[in-house]
């Protein structure tokens, strides 16, 4: 068996900002994730899929995003590294997912089943503190993003996108910046001079 310290170093730092986990809890939690490498473009969601897992970010980036009825795309989220993804309504209620989720760049994830989730949440008290926590967090960072949406103007917005996720413009093209921040591409290159 692996050391826990050597296995996926980055997933323990990220549930030690949150929660005390001993050495033998992270070997139980880290013993329900498997690997995943997807090539970039690469789909690891379809809307209509079920969903069965979430997935942590080991390396690279996904966009998750809808294509309404006349074929525009509106991306919900990027996920970068230490960030969680899924369809997080549709794995909660049995409903076929209503986004899609793709990769950006080639991408490492660690994904779990909702079961296993679920288990370990009623066996190990950090470990649901600490998913109580992060989907806390990811409530209010949508929330937020919705508010901006609602009453921020488009440069703001940029702004705040710049402000949170400094690298992000380096690694996604501006057209799909723009489609994150529900402008067309040309208002997206006036409010980048």
């Amino acid at each position: 068996m692996r050391s826990t310290e050597l296995m996926y170093p980055a997933l323990r730092k990220h549930f030690a900002e949150l929660a005390d986990l001993t050495d033998v809890e992270y070997e139980r939690i880290v013993a329900c994730f498997k690997e995943k490498r997807f090539k970039k473009h690469a789909i690891i969601l379809h809307q209509g899929d079920p969903v069965n897992h979430e997935y942590f970010v080991m390396k690279g980036l996904l966009k998750t995003f809808l294509v309404d009825d006349n074929g525009k795309e509106h991306i919900l989220q990027f996920s970068m590294e230490n960030w969680w993804v899924s369809d997080y309504q549709a794995m909660h209620t049995g409903a076929p997912s209503s986004f899609i989720i793709q990769c950006l760049e080639d991408v490492e994830l660690l994904y779990m089943s909702y079961d296993d989730r679920k288990r370990l949440c009623d066996e190990i008290h950090q470990y649901e503190r600490f998913c109580r926590l992060k989907v806390t967090s990811g409530f209010i960072s949508m929330q937020n993003r919705v508010m901006a949406l609602l009453k921020n103007d488009a440069q703001s917005r940029y702004q705040q996108l710049l402000n949170q996720y400094p690298t992000l413009v380096q690694r996604v093209p501006k057209a799909m910046i723009a489609a994150y921040l529900g402008v067309s591409r040309e208002t997206l290159s006036r409010l980048q001079v």
